[in-house]
């Protein structure tokens, strides 16, 4: 009857809880360093009301290989890593499960990035940013209030890393009428979808962050749907890498990104005014006018950026594309004012 399918759904529900909490009984915690203490002080009263074991905790400063692998190799009989911070722990965090094959949840307290429910990570390798395999999180936990109190910065750098999924996905498709490269249709319209949710609501408070942190959070999704990061990351994150390599001191991964897709729209010639009226909006392009790139840095990247990854075909795999994209940073009267 439908009654006692009711209780029996209600008991399976009740018996499987307790199985998981049995099996995660053990936590180790990873937290960014200069992370708030009363944040801290809410996850273990939480851990602790739950009759979790809070193992050890560890402080994350730099999103190196190197620490990921001590705290692989110095940690043993965990059953669960908690992830909370930066984007820098967060990789740390999510390789470190990858290598033990445990579960991880994700607490950003900034949406900077993607990178929180992502199957990569970028981890410091010998002073070069590589990109690795990662876990995707078992969780993810966001604290809107405390995301918006965040420096408005890591916001604007969230909402650049979101847009770039417009010109990724242009680039995905293009792969595929040039090279053959496989195109997921829903993984392509689950990214390039969650870029209109934000756009509707571009303010800074609550229910933004709330947008916000489902767009970037689906977009991570969509990565391992396909196997693969095309759906979120095209030229535009080829462009960062390589600012990453050349600049001595590297701007905030969303800020590149962003300028770059807005760049890179150009040379696809749709998507350039949605994008600027975001930023318009949002007050991205105030906080580039206060400290613009380097025009050298970019001309620079703008070659390198094709020879980034092999076998990853984008718009700027056309030669004459990036010397377009030179001419532009130098002639259009509108972008003078974001470089120098």
């Amino acid at each position: 009857t439908p009654e006692s399918l009711q209780r029996e759904q209600k008991c399976s529900t009740g018996v499987y809880r307790c199985r998981v909490r049995e099996l995660l009984t053990k936590v180790l915690c990873l937290y960014s360093e200069g992370l708030d203490e009363s944040f801290m002080a809410r996850i273990r009263y939480a851990l602790k009301n739950e009759d979790i074991h809070l193992v050890q905790e560890i402080s994350v400063l730099h999103s190196s290989f190197e620490q990921a692998q001590d705290i692989f190799e110095d940690t043993a009989k965990i059953d669960l890593i908690i992830g909370c911070g930066g984007g820098k722990t967060l990789d740390v965090a999510k390789y470190v499960s990858f290598l033990r094959r445990i579960p991880y949840i994700a607490l950003p307290t900034a949406l900077s990035n993607d990178g929180f429910c992502s199957p990569q990570c970028s981890l410091d390798f010998k002073g070069k940013k590589r990109t690795l395999p990662a876990a995707m999180p078992y969780g993810v936990v966001v604290d809107t209030e405390v995301c918006l109190r965040a420096p408005k910065i890591l916001w604007l750098s969230g909402i650049g890393d979101l847009v770039s999924k417009i010109t990724a996905v242009q680039d995905w498709k293009l792969a595929f009428n040039i090279k053959g490269t496989q195109v997921d249709d829903f993984a392509a319209l689950l990214s390039d979808a969650t870029v209109f949710q934000l756009m509707a609501k571009p303010e800074h408070d609550l229910e933004s962050m709330r947008l916000l942190a489902t767009a970037l959070m689906l977009n991570g999704i969509a990565m391992e749907i396909c196997g693969s990061s095309r759906p979120a990351s095209g030229s535009e994150h080829l462009i960062s890498h390589a600012l990453d390599r050349i600049c001595k001191k590297p701007r905030l991964h969303g800020l590149q990104v962003g300028m770059a897709t807005y760049l890179v729209s150009h040379l696809y010639g749709k998507g350039t005014e949605r994008i600027n009226r975001l930023f318009e909006l949002t007050g991205f392009w105030d906080a580039l006018r206060q400290d613009p790139f380097s025009r050298s840095d970019w001309q620079e990247a703008f070659l390198l950026a094709p020879k980034i990854k092999d076998d990853y075909y984008t718009i700027l795999s056309q030669p004459e594309k990036t010397d377009q994209l030179c001419k532009l940073i130098h002639t259009a009267l509108h972008l003078q004012e974001f470089f120098i």
